[in-house]
Formats: C-alpha cells, structure tokens, sequence
C-alpha cells in the first residue's frame, strides 16, 4: 500500500561488514567477511560498505582490511571503505578503492572519544583526504555521528548539526551521512535537522540517514526521513552493529526489518529479502548468538519442534 509522501525507489547502503562487525569481541575470520559480502551482493545490494583501514590499535576487528579488500573488489556493486586519515586513504587507494568515507563527529565529547581529537581538528585531518580523493576520481561520503543525543552532552543542538555538516559539505563530501549514534532519536527531532539543513542549502538529495535502534525508533525515524525526501538509507544485515566508543550504542536499523516496511508501501529497493534474510542467519550462526533481527526471526524456517509431525501430533 503505497503513501503518496514516498520515493518510487530507496538505495540501501548497507553498513554490515563494516558498521556491524566492529563491535564483535570475538574476530571474524576474513574468509567469513569476504562470503558476506559476496553474499549481500548477491542479493540485490548495489552498495556494501565492506571495512575500514583504521588502525588496528582502534579496531582489532577490522585490522583484516588489507587482506579482506582484495578478496571482494571486483565484484559488481559500489564497495566503499572508511578511511580515517591520509594513511588510510593511501592504503585504499593502492588497493583499488573506488569510495570512500570519513567519520566526524557533532559534537566535542565523542570526537575526543573517537578520534582523540577535538571537532575542528578532526575537520583539518579530514581536509587533505577529501582533496585528495576527489582529485583521484574517488567520491567521499561524509559520516556525521551523534546528530541527535550525545551519551556525555545529552541533545545535540540542530546548529551544531547544521555547521558541522556544512563543513564536510564545503571540504568536498558528496553524500553526508546523518548518525543517530546511540539510537536517542525520534521523529519530530529528524524533521527538525532535515527541515534546518535544507534552509541551509544542504537538501535532501544529498542526505542519507543512520538510524539505531536503541529505543525501537529506527523505523519510525527513516519513515519519518523518507517522507521529508531522503532515498538513502543506511542499514546493516541482521540488526548487528553498535560503535566501540560509545557504550550506549546499540544494533543498527536491521535490513531485513527496512525492506519489509518498504516492500509493504511499494517502494522499490531491488534487494531480494528472502535471500537476505538467508544469509543473516548464515553470519547468525557463524557468530554463534540469533540474529536480533525481528524480520530475519519471523521468515526463519520453524524447526521440527515447531512443526510436529502428524504421527507426532
């Protein structure tokens, strides 16, 4: 049942291989990661977000970036990475990195968490990258993080999120990315930050929203998004994800659990569910824990339990 107030078509940027799996306690072995990510391809997702070339001090989970890249780069899909500095840029670019994103946070208590830097320094790391990407043809996705509560500062105010964003706009970011880091956000809140950014030039068409899915708002938020003109939406398979620096960050928005929302009012995605579906229980069981997924739950095959035979019943 379509709303008149949606797009005709949604682009997932799935975040899983990257956003979902560094904060696992336990290390994913990187033939594992290369299968997800060929699997996720496979089921219709044009864009995968496949690692991150950060240190590995900062992220042991994806110190396997060097080594997972080269496994997945040919495949037919946009495979951007996360690059933190010009090192990391370096290290993309060698190995055939065709996009690729920088992380900067609102507000100051989480970019001294995660970046041990203060905003406007992490702005000036992030200027020669985005320079010098753009120069080599690379396009570069800028992440906003904490563009609604911060677990130290409480509610980000909607100028900071309007001036940072702005920033990353002018250094030459593409597509801005608007993170509701620790899931705090709810509907009124993104009209508000949608409806100031476009007053400041920064429209729509050039915003992709990442929600988590702390207090069971995610949904409700990237409706609420697509109904103000977002088509980009963030998303990671199987619900996984949280952030390593910030504790209060839960699951991201599950895949599966956006696309049968938007198979339901008809908007188009070209991901098959099913098959998505499948291969979250697949990393489900790698991983050892249920996916958290509700939709990745609910189109689980029942088990013979579940099912008794008639000689049983």
């Amino acid at each position: 049942m379509a709303l008149d107030t949606l797009p005709a078509r949604v682009r997932v940027h799935e975040v899983g291989p990257r956003d979902g799996l560094q904060n696992e306690s336990a290390l994913v072995p990187v033939e594992v990661k290369a299968e997800l990510v060929r699997r996720l391809v496979a089921a219709g997702l044009d864009t995968v977000e496949v690692t991150s070339f950060v240190h590995p001090r900062w992220v042991p989970q994806l110190a396997d970036a060097a080594e997972l890249f080269p496994l997945v780069r040919e495949l037919p899909a946009r495979l951007p990475v996360l690059v933190p500095n010009e090192r990391g840029l370096d290290r993309a670019l060698e190995l055939g990195a065709r996009e690729v994103a920088v992380f900067a946070s609102v507000t100051e208590s989480f970019a001294r968490a995660n970046l041990n830097r203060t905003v406007e320094e992490s702005l000036a790391m992030f200027a020669p990258v985005v320079e010098r990407a753009t120069a080599a043809g690379v396009p570069v996705r800028g992440y906003l993080s904490m563009c609604f509560g911060d677990p130290w500062e409480g509610r980000v105010p909607v100028a900071r999120v309007v001036e940072v964003a702005g920033r990353l706009a002018e250094l030459g970011c593409g597509e801005l990315s608007l993170g509701d880091t620790i899931g705090v956000a709810t509907p009124g809140q993104v009209v508000e930050v949608l409806a100031a950014l476009d007053a400041a030039g920064l429209t729509a068409d050039r915003l992709a929203v990442h929600f988590h899915d702390t207090y069971g708002q995610a949904l409700a938020n990237t409706l609420t998004a697509l109904q103000h003109g977002v088509t980009t939406v963030d998303a990671s398979a199987g619900g996984l994800g949280g952030c390593p620096f910030a504790r209060s960050a839960t699951g991201n928005l599950a895949t599966e659990d956006l696309l049968w929302m938007l198979d339901g009012l008809g908007v188009e995605t070209g991901v098959d569910l099913d098959a998505l579906a499948a291969t979250s229980r697949w990393l489900a069981e790698r991983l050892g824990r249920p996916s958290p997924s509700r939709t990745v739950t609910a189109l689980a095959p029942p088990s013979p339990e579940e099912n008794p035979s008639p000689e049983e019943t």
